[in-house]
């Protein structure tokens, strides 16, 4: 079992809070289901629903799979191909004290 630390703001702390102790559950129980149930979509459940359709409507669903799609190879060489070229940062600021 891994520990995480979060940090978060007094306000959605105390909401945190307030929301496990409503489920009659700890704040560590409380954070762990609310990110199962973000990121598992085979929970089943009213509440895991409830939360999976927040987060949802947040924009934070976690749908699965890769989060975004790796760049193209020859992108990635051609990019780096042409970040050799043009003028030194330091020749520009030079130029500018002189």
């Amino acid at each position: 079992m891994s520990q995480v630390t979060w940090r978060a703001g007094e306000e959605l702390v105390r909401r945190v809070q307030l929301a496990a102790k409503q489920q009659g559950k700890s704040m560590n129980e409380y954070v762990t289901q609310v990110l199962d149930a973000a990121t598992n979509p085979d929970l089943a459940g009213d509440e895991a629903a409830k939360v999976r359709e927040r987060l949802q409507r947040a924009g934070l669903l976690w749908q699965g799979g890769s989060p975004r799609a790796r760049p193209d190879p020859e992108a990635v060489a051609a990019a780096r191909a042409a970040a050799g070229q043009g003028v030194p940062v330091s020749s520009l600021v030079a130029e500018e004290r002189e």
